[in-house]
Order: structure tokens, then sequence, then C-alpha cells
């Protein structure tokens, strides 16, 4: 059996605020998650902590660092220069970390399509006047392309990850940015939940690019609030408001079936939990949960 990490987001915790009523202290989100279970979480710069202090951090409570997020506007040309900086600084430190992988993801749920709308506002039924224009997806793959050069000199590999709310959410639009970019350069990072919110077959997406998954985040969409909202053309915020996350095993993603895929490709990445906004009380029962879930099905 391959061996797979899980890990878990801290992202859950943003949406709590602590007793003192302000963002929880990055040591407190990570204690948490050791508590319910998870090898490791994502590892992205911390303000005020050298990197060496940051590797002491994951050390001291048992944590492995995974693979952190960058997200930007790779098809803004007047962008590119500082994303492939951020790019190369966000690999360097990945490697002094151990940490072979990075997510990459289009920003932009403020970009304004020609439909008129915002990618926030077409959230979950985005029409083809919702999409990046042919200029567009050319310069967001030159970019990316030069930015996964920038990062495999640090051997740190780009995966591409599609999110609900960005110019890259359908599976239509993830299937031409792929075709557009170079495999030799920049992998896979998909998520199943956005997936399945933006109407694909998160089990078909991962079967069809299996060979190129590195990592992957583990989401699971309540589709009864996917179709309401869809049906009612709410925006992002109001798919979250209404309950479209849910924990691992309470939605519709087929993780069994995900599972059984990537361990027919021998995958040994990180699969790391994430429930952006969770309808539970608190963020460490919601973590706790899908931990659980995953150790039914033998993850």
């Amino acid at each position: 059996m391959t061996e797979i990490a899980v890990g878990c987001g801290q992202l859950t915790w943003n949406q709590f605020p602590n007793s003192d009523g302000a963002r929880w202290p990055e040591a407190q989100i990570l204690a948490e998650i050791a508590a319910a279970g998870y090898d490791g979480t994502p590892a992205n710069p911390l303000d005020g902590l050298s990197t060496p202090e940051s590797a002491g951090l994951y050390a001291d409570l048992g944590l492995r660092p995974a693979p952190g997020y960058l997200g930007a506007d790779w098809w803004d040309p007047a962008q590119r220069a500082a994303i492939l900086d951020q790019a190369q600084r966000q690999a360097a430190f990945s490697r002094e970390l151990g940490v072979r992988e990075l997510y990459v993801a289009a920003g932009g749920s403020g970009y304004l399509a020609r439909s008129g709308r915002t990618r926030a506002q077409a959230a979950g039924h985005v029409t083809p006047d919702d999409a990046l224009s042919d200029a567009e997806y050319a310069q967001f793959a030159e970019t990316l392309n030069a930015a996964a050069e920038l990062t495999l000199r640090e051997d740190v590999t780009c995966c591409f990850h599609n999110h609900v709310g960005t110019p890259i959410e359908t599976r239509a639009e993830t299937d031409r940015l792929l075709a557009l970019l170079d495999p030799a350069l920049v992998a896979l990072g998909p998520d199943t939940g956005h997936l399945a919110w933006a109407g694909a077959d998160p089990v078909a997406f991962c079967r069809d690019y299996a060979p190129r998954i590195r990592t992957l985040h583990l989401k699971d969409i309540d589709a009864a609030v996917a179709a309401r909202g869809r049906a009612a053309a709410w925006d992002y915020r109001a798919f979250t408001a209404n309950g479209v996350f849910t924990e691992l095993g309470q939605g519709s993603v087929d993780f069994p079936a995900i599972l059984a895929i990537l361990r027919e490709h021998a995958f040994t990445g990180w699969a790391i939990v994430e429930t952006d906004v969770t309808q539970r009380p608190t963020a460490l029962e919601s973590a706790t949960i899908s931990r659980a879930y995953l150790r039914a099905i033998g993850l």
C-alpha cells in the first residue's frame, strides 16, 4: 500500500474568532490540527518567523510541513515579474522545509468578465461569457510555465489547483488551461470539492489526470445546496453561507473511488483536508470528523 500523508488546511479556523475576538495564533491552529490526528498542515511564510523558526514550530507539535499555496492573476502581464519573484521566494521557503510541491491557483474573484459579472458573482453557474479571453489564457500559461521553471530549480513542483470563484473553475476551463501548460513543468493539485461544486465529476477528473496529480485537496460538497444555489444564481458568499461545504463523507464526493485511483497510480503525496466554511460549532470538531472518516476508509 502506498504512503499517503494526510494534512489539514488552516482555513477553517479563520471563520472563528478566538476569545479576544481576533484571528487565531498560528501555533494554536497547528496544535488543534495535531490534536485532530493529522500528519501535517500547509506551510507558508509566517509574519515574524524565520524559516528555521517555522520549521521548529511544526517539529514541536509533531507535524510535518505540507505544500503551501500561491494564488495570482497569472493572466495579467503587468503582474508577471512580481508573480515570478513570489514563486521563487515561496519555492525557496518550501525547499528549506523539505516540501517538494506548491499549489498554484488563479486569484481573481474580482475578475470582471465580458458577461458583466465578476467571477465571485458567477461562482457555481459559469457561462462561456465569464471566461478568460484567448490572449489571457495564453498569458496565464506562459507565466505559470515560467514560474514552474523557477520553482523546479529549488526542486519544488508547481501543482495547478482549480477553484470556484476564479477564472479557472469549470472542467472545460481547467482542461483548456492544462492543454497549454507544459506537463514536464506543471503538475496537478486538484480540489475535489471545488470540482464537484463547479459541476464536474471529481472521480472522472482524477481518473483522467491521475499521472499528473502530485498532491490534492480533499473537500466535500452538499450537492443539494450547490443545486439550489446554482438555480438561484447565488454568488460565492451565498453558497458558503448556506452550507455548500461539508465535512468529508457527508456530501457527494466519492472519496473511496478517488483513493482507489490514487493507489492504482502509486500516489505518495499529500492529501490536504479542507472544509473552508463549516456549519459545526468549532474548526476542531470539523477537522476531527473528517479525519475519522478518512480513517474509516483506510486513509
